[in-house]
């Protein structure tokens, strides 16, 4: 099943200023188009205007103030170059544009905004107990933790199919760290705060910087907490992992520890959530589901086409260490470079068709978990736990139909759903899927 998505209206073209590096265009809230603006991803459409952006043979330039701009990656092959080249485009001043400007207070100490060699020795272990092989392991654990989830889809009311999405990966990544049960649903919350401060369903009423830092607070107070607690009584959890690796040397200090727990938290809600979501929200009376559902041999090229659209990272922020030139503009060095993957996911001369989702599009190779040394750590954890939860919604459930409009995050960080309300009947005798493992 091929579906093609509606053309977006082409906009006014983006002009080169006098005196922009090697004629680069510009951007901003001056000339209408703000990819800094969290409403454009909740309420507009950026694909339109990083379309254009393809188009040139040039990076554009973001003016966000008068003091603060950065330079635009559109394009596949110039994501793939600035991701891979971490001795060029460093990661350790910040990942987010939320710190535009600022240097991220966990650079050096996170995986995230840590760079290699450092960063290659601090995830060895982690990575480890990531790989497949041992998620494998835990398939039928993470199956017990989603069908309980997405069970009530099947008593007959409305069921928010978002809302349920966002506490899956809690469920699950919380699992594999040893988080107490009862804690699960507040970390989602907050976790999704620490993405999503503009959005007013999770502002609190001091507005949006009163209520990112008392999320930061209370989650780095609660995991200092509870590494305190683990240094005694270690386990076979992800944080039993993080306090007894060694690098450099050395065990991580507990402010290191604190750090990569928030980062593997957010990494597993950032990511998780949104493919089902998307796929949900945007194709569920189009005959996608009836299609994916009738034919599971389709199952992992579908997941992929759904990463690519739903590209759940909508950015990665990135300093250049050194001047170099991209698509015929130089970049000098200290200047931020922003990386759109959902652009990139959707470059023409990469994926043909890019605009239309096709659950057996081969090949796919999306940048939705990024690329070269801060690929996704928690990939595989995310793929198992997505195949398994669309195989059991098609072994479970059929005839899906909205009952409502479906509601974007406003987030200029991840690209998702936060309300997706539907219904959906129990698979009858041949309606649904045979069973098996998935």
């Amino acid at each position: 099943m091929t579906v093609h998505a509606t053309p977006a209206p082409a906009g006014p073209p983006l002009a080169p200023p006098p005196g922009c590096p090697m004629h680069a265009a510009t951007t901003g809230p001056a000339d209408g188009v703000n990819l800094v603006d969290p409403a454009l991803y909740s309420d507009g459409d950026p694909h339109p205007v990083w379309r254009r952006m393809r188009m040139m043979d040039t990076l554009t330039r973001h003016q966000v103030d008068d003091e603060r701009w950065f330079w635009n990656v559109v394009r596949f092959e110039d994501a793939d170059r600035v991701l891979r080249d971490t001795a060029t485009f460093t990661s350790e001043r910040g990942t987010m544009l939320d710190l535009l400007g600022t240097d991220d207070p966990a650079g050096g100490k996170q995986l995230a905004a840590t760079d290699p060699p450092r960063h290659t020795e601090m995830q060895g272990r982690l990575k480890k107990a990531l790989a497949i092989k041992s998620v494998d392991r835990q398939r039928e654990m993470i199956r017990d933790l989603v069908v309980p989830l997405i069970e009530p889809l099947g008593d007959g009311g409305t069921f928010d199919f978002a809302q349920t999405m966002l506490a899956m990966p809690m469920s699950v990544t919380g699992t594999m760290m040893g988080l107490p049960t009862s804690d699960w649903a507040w970390l989602s919350r907050l976790t999704t705060v620490c993405i999503a401060a503009d959005d007013p369903e999770y502002q609190d009423p001091g507005g949006r910087d009163v209520t990112l830092k008392a999320a930061h607070r209370d989650l780095f107070a609660y995991f200092q907490d509870l590494v305190r607690f683990r240094r005694d009584n270690l386990g076979d959890d992800l944080l039993s992992v993080l306090i007894s690796t060694e690098f450099e040397g050395r065990h991580m200090a507990s402010e290191e520890i604190v750090a990569n727990c928030y980062s593997l938290l957010l990494g597993a809600n950032v990511t998780t959530p949104h493919p089902p979501n998307f796929v949900m929200a945007e194709f569920i009376d189009t005959g996608v589901l009836q299609d994916w559902a009738a034919h599971p041999e389709a199952d992992d090229t579908a997941l992929n086409e759904a990463l690519r659209w739903a590209s759940p990272v909508n950015h990665f922020l990135r300093y250049a260490t050194r001047d170099v030139e991209i698509r015929n503009t130089r970049i000098s060095a200290g200047d931020a470079v922003v990386i759109w993957l959902g652009s990139a996911n959707r470059d023409e001369t990469v994926f043909t068709r890019g605009q239309e989702f096709d659950i057996r599009r081969r090949p796919n190779k999306h940048l939705a978990f990024g690329i070269g040394p801060h690929y996704c750590i928690g990939h595989s954890v995310a793929r198992v736990s997505l195949k398994t939860l669309f195989h059991e919604l098609f072994t479970r459930f059929e005839d899906f139909r909205p009952a409502g409009p479906a509601e974007r995050l406003r987030s200029n960080f991840v690209s998702g759903y936060k309300h997706i309300p539907i219904t959906a009947r129990r698979a009858r005798g041949g309606n649904g899927r045979a069973r098996s493992s998935g």
